[in-house]
């Protein structure tokens, strides 16, 4: 039998980043925190963490936050039908990973009835759509949003459509650079806008175009800030449509070539014992995604 105070050790350890951020959400001490992954370690006989910064599951390690992630899960539905169970009146609260376009455009408006309705708190954390499966794989959380479509062994994925990106840039970018129109072969020598080291949609973008290799970019991390050094005239860059259609109606920005546009698609990555809350919220984002994302 798996004694669960060692494993939510483990998992808040995980989950928060640190043994002194685990030992305050768990209200213990830091070395109490501490001797329980080490008691951990020595009933499976091997390590469960890589004492790193922040600490790494082990591959055991993993299948054990997998194992506890999706016991939470079970316990919370046995608690809604005993309440008698509770031991906190406290909200359920899930752990996402999702891309940060998402997140800045759709993201509120599919979830807000489901969280009002089932007092549901989120803690979301922000992966680019290509990347954030492995926090799925490393049991951190209770699901994702990305671009992949294959799911994790003991999970499902869903597919909720397509997110479109559109080439802009603002008209004082397109005058200095373009006035005569956009030449394909000068894109990778002015200066494009990228999100972050995992971020390919400018190098599809370009690829589908014929331009390969090293492009001159900014790097910046944040969507509402990626917009924003478009609109002072940085830079082009792949941006969601539904993030700037007033933008795009009000000529604030432009499209370098109409009609050339990339679709991202977004699965929904649950897992397979999630309980009735994780079906739910799941429920809530397929019917949002059929009106509001682009259809496969």
């Amino acid at each position: 039998m798996f004694d669960y105070k060692l494993l939510l050790a483990l998992a808040a350890v995980v989950e928060q980043g640190g043994f002194e951020r685990a030992a305050q959400v768990l209200g213990l001490s830091q070395s109490a925190v501490s001797q329980r992954i080490k008691l951990l370690e020595a009933r499976v006989g091997q390590p469960v963490l890589q004492r790193s910064t922040p600490p790494q599951a082990t591959p055991l390690g993993m299948r054990l936050l997998n194992h506890v992630q999706q016991v939470r899960w079970l316990e919370r539905d046995l608690r809604r039908v005993v309440p008698a169970l509770a031991d906190s009146q406290q909200p359920e609260r899930l752990r996402i990973a999702l891309n940060a376009d998402s997140l800045a455009t759709w993201w509120a408006p599919a979830v807000a009835d489901f969280c009002a309705q089932q007092q549901v708190l989120l803690e979301l954390v922000v992966e680019d759509q290509q990347v954030g499966l492995k926090r799925m794989r490393a049991g951190e959380v209770a699901a994702c949003l990305c671009a992949a479509e294959r799911p994790v062994a003991g999970a499902r994925s869903l597919a909720l459509g397509r997110m479109r990106y559109l080439a802009l840039a603002s008209p004082a970018f397109m005058a200095r650079y373009f006035a005569d129109g956009v030449q394909r072969t000068r894109l990778a020598q002015v200066p494009a806008i990228v999100f972050g080291p995992d971020d390919q949609l400018q190098h599809r973008y370009l690829a589908a175009l014929g331009v390969h290799g090293h492009f001159n970019h900014h790097l910046c991390p944040s969507s509402e800030g990626f917009v924003q050094l478009a609109l002072a005239g940085l830079g082009w860059g792949l941006v969601p449509e539904l993030q700037v259609r007033e933008l795009l109606a009000g000529g604030e920005l432009v499209e370098l070539l109409p009609g050339q546009f990339i679709d991202v698609p977004l699965y929904w990555h649950y897992w397979r014992q999630g309980g009735a809350l994780l079906d739910g919220l799941t429920a809530a984002l397929r019917d949002y995604g059929q009106t509001h994302l682009h259809a496969w």
